[in-house]
């Protein structure tokens, strides 16, 4: 399928994995946990191979209408942040069963876009990361939702993953979302959209696709994907974009056997 998307995982020791809202969401909208703890056997076997895996993980909402399905349909903004609140409790307590489940530990990050732009605060969050992780820890990095406000909020986990790969110096940034790479056109509407498996030249595959809306659970799409990737591959972190629906989508990807995109410095 994709050798190079391959030998970018096995070449990475340090690796920052984001896993989107529909990948975290049944159909119904509540929390799959299925995924989550296939998601955390398939992490286990990265670390036994001395790698290192940061997960930026959305779901607060989500986790949030799974528990209080009557607020499910609340627009207020207080009535989303406190939904958040509830649901980040909610999803950590999953997280950390499943990682339990493969006899690992997490660690939760919760950031908001002022963390990011402070020097010290910065220096904080990178000296907590290399401390988790050197002691096998696996931090849990969402956005801060229940405080976060318009100016004060990175907007996507997109980006937030990005921010945090380059801040941790990570090898590899993987996205994990319901499409399998970039494509021409929007596959679900276009049969004849083409995959693009390997991408070095950003404006240039910006000129030639189309970008389509954001999805029905997540705050980004595909624009917030490729930002991602202008970020991190400046500083030479190749990205990965897949389907993380797709059964043990993270060991196929490592063996060669799965879709996606591979983003690489120009």
């Amino acid at each position: 399928m994709n050798e190079a998307i391959a030998k970018a995982i096995n070449s990475a020791r340090k690796i920052v994995i984001k896993i989107g809202s529909n990948t975290l969401a049944k159909p119904d909208g509540t929390q799959n946990t299925q995924f989550m703890a296939n998601f955390a056997a398939q992490c286990k076997k990265l670390v036994e191979q001395g790698k290192q895996i940061v997960v930026v993980s959305s779901g607060a909402q989500v986790s949030g209408v799974s528990t209080l399905k009557e607020w499910a349909r609340k627009k207020d903004v207080h009535f989303r942040q406190a939904l958040c609140a509830i649901g980040q409790v909610e999803l950590m307590a999953q997280w950390r069963k499943a990682f339990a489940e493969q006899s690992l530990h997490i660690g939760q990050l919760l950031f908001t876009k002022e963390d990011f732009e402070n020097d010290h605060r910065s220096l904080n969050i990178r000296n907590t990361l290399f401390t988790l992780t050197d002691e096998g820890v696996i931090p849990i990095i969402n956005e801060n939702d229940s405080v976060s406000i318009d100016e004060f909020s990175i907007g996507d986990n997109d980006n937030l993953s990005a921010l945090t790969s380059i801040l941790w110096s990570a090898d590899l940034l993987i996205l994990f979302s319901d499409i399998d790479g970039i494509f021409t056109d929007n596959p679900k509407t276009n049969p004849d959209a083409k995959l693009i498996e390997t991408v070095d030249d950003i404006p240039a595959l910006r000129s030639k696709i189309k970008i389509g809306s954001t999805n029905a659970f997540g705050t980004g799409g595909i624009e917030t994907k490729i930002q991602a990737a202008e970020k991190t591959t400046v500083y030479g972190i190749p990205v990965v974009l897949a389907n993380g629906s797709e059964e043990n989508i993270l060991e196929k990807l490592s063996l060669g056997q799965a879709k996606g995109t591979l983003f690489l410095e120009k």
